[in-house]
C-alpha cells in the first residue's frame, strides 16, 4: 500500500470510532479526559517498540490497562473520574518518557505518515467495530445513566459495569489515532468535533451524526492536504479540524 491509501485505511474507521466516542464524552463531561487520558499510552508503545512488537497493540494494551485501574481506583476511593485520569496520565507519561527509545519519540508523541501494514489495519479495523458497536448497543443506558443514574440502576443497569465498558471503550477508541496522531494529539478528534456539531444539531441522533461527519471530514481532508503539501500529517489534521470550529463560530445563536 502507498503512504496516503494505507494511512486512510486506518485513519478513517478511526475518526468514525473516535467521532462517535467524543460526543458521548462530551455528554458526560469528559472530552478533556481524551486528551490526558491518551497519554497512558506511552508506556506500551514504548515497550511495544523496545520488544519489536507492533506500536498500536503495545498501545491498546496500555490504554485498557490504565482504563481498568482507573475504573478500579475510582471505586475504592470516590474521587472523580477526572481525577484518577490525571494521577495516571501524570506516572504514565513519566514511565513512557524513559522506556520509549529516543528516536522513536517524537513519532509516539505526534504521530507518522509512513505506510502501515495490512496487520495494522486489520487490527484497527477491529477495535473501530468493537468501539462502535458497544456503543450503538449501550447508547440508551449510557443515555440514561448520564441523565439520572438512581434511575438507571432502578431499570437494572449496573452503572458500575457500565462505566468500566465505557472507560475501555474510549481507551480504544483513543489507541485508534495513535498512529497518526500521536499520544499527544489524538484528544483533539474528542474535543473538537463535538463542539461543531453541538452548534448545528438539536437532537441525540443529529449531534452524534455530526460528531462522526465533522471527525472523518477533518481526517480526510487533513491527509491530503498533509500528502500534497508534504507537511506533518496529525499537525494538519488537528488544523483542519481548528479551522472548521473556528468557521463554526461565524453561526449566530439560534
Amino acid at each position: 500500500m502507498t503512504s496516503t491509501v494505507s494511512i486512510l485505511a486506518l485513519a478513517l474507521p478511526a475518526a468514525v470510532a473516535i467521532g462517535l466516542m467524543g460526543g458521548f464524552a462530551l455528554l458526560k463531561g469528559m472530552t478533556l479526559a481524551g486528551d490526558t487520558m491518551s497519554h497512558i499510552a506511552l508506556p506500551g508503545i514504548g515497550l511495544a517498540l523496545l520488544w519489536g512488537l507492533n506500536p498500536l497493540l503495545g498501545g491498546v494494551a496500555s490504554l485498557l490497562a490504565g482504563g481498568l485501574l482507573i475504573w478500579q481506583i475510582e471505586r475504592r476511593t470516590g474521587l472523580p473520574t477526572e481525577n484518577m485520569i490525571g494521577v495516571v496520565f501524570a506516572v504514565a507519561l513519566a514511565v513512557g518518557a524513559l522506556v520509549t527509545p529516543s528516536e522513536q519519540l517524537v513519532e509516539a508523541v505526534f504521530g507518522g505518515s509512513g505506510a502501515v501494514t495490512w496487520t495494522t489495519v486489520a487490527v484497527a479495523l477491529a477495535i473501530a467495530a468493537s468501539v462502535i458497536a458497544f456503543l450503538w448497543m449501550a447508547r440508551d443506558r449510557l443515555v440514561l445513566a448520564l441523565f439520572n443514574a438512581d434511575l438507571a440502576a432502578v431499570t437494572g443497569v449496573s452503572v458500575a459495569r457500565l462505566n468500566l465498558l465505557f472507560l475501555l471503550a474510549f481507551a480504544a477508541a483513543l489507541a485508534l489515532g495513535l498512529r497518526f496522531l500521536g499520544a499527544l494529539q489524538v484528544g483533539a478528534l474528542v474535543i473538537i468535533p463535538p463542539a461543531i456539531a453541538r452548534r448545528f444539531t438539536h437532537t441525540l441522533g443529529a449531534f452524534l451524526a455530526g460528531c462522526v461527519i465533522v471527525s472523518v471530514a477533518a481526517v480526510l481532508v487533513g491527509s491530503l492536504v498533509a500528502a500534497s503539501q508534504g507537511w506533518s500529517l496529525g499537525p494538519t489534521i488537528v488544523l483542519t479540524a481548528g479551522a472548521a470550529f473556528a468557521l463554526s463560530l461565524f453561526k449566530k445563536k439560534e
